[in-house]
């Protein structure tokens, strides 16, 4: 069994490589990632997500710094910005709920502003 902190660092790692494949391990059809941008269930909606911000973060100059990590039980919380030609990530949280190795929630907010 993964620790919390274990599937953390697998997701950041795959996010950072943008690994797909990878980043969809951490989770299973019973997933569910909530941003402003809506709310997004299963394998296929949260691989399209991640598939669009590869598509953005892909592009030269693109950046990401993360700020602050913290691991509470099977709670995670992280903080970062980020930069693409497109937008200013300028203050971005995340918080994964982690069970049995899988992120069964996930939750995004952050200041993006467009360029």
């Amino acid at each position: 069994m993964s620790t919390t902190e274990d599937v953390l660092d697998h997701h950041l790692d795959a996010f950072t490589t943008q690994d797909l494949e990878e980043v969809m391990v951490d989770y299973d059809d019973d997933s569910v990632v909530i941003t402003n941008m809506g709310t997004f269930r299963g394998l296929d909606e949260i691989e399209d997500l991640f598939s669009g911000l590869f598509d953005e973060y892909s592009q030269e100059g693109s950046r990401v710094d993360l700020e602050q990590k913290e691991i509470e039980g099977d709670t995670a919380y992280i903080v970062w910005n980020g930069e693409t030609p497109d937008n200013d990530y300028e203050f971005c949280t995340d918080t994964f709920r982690i069970e049995d190795g899988i992120i069964t929630l996930q939750t995004f907010a952050g200041k993006v502003e467009p360029k």
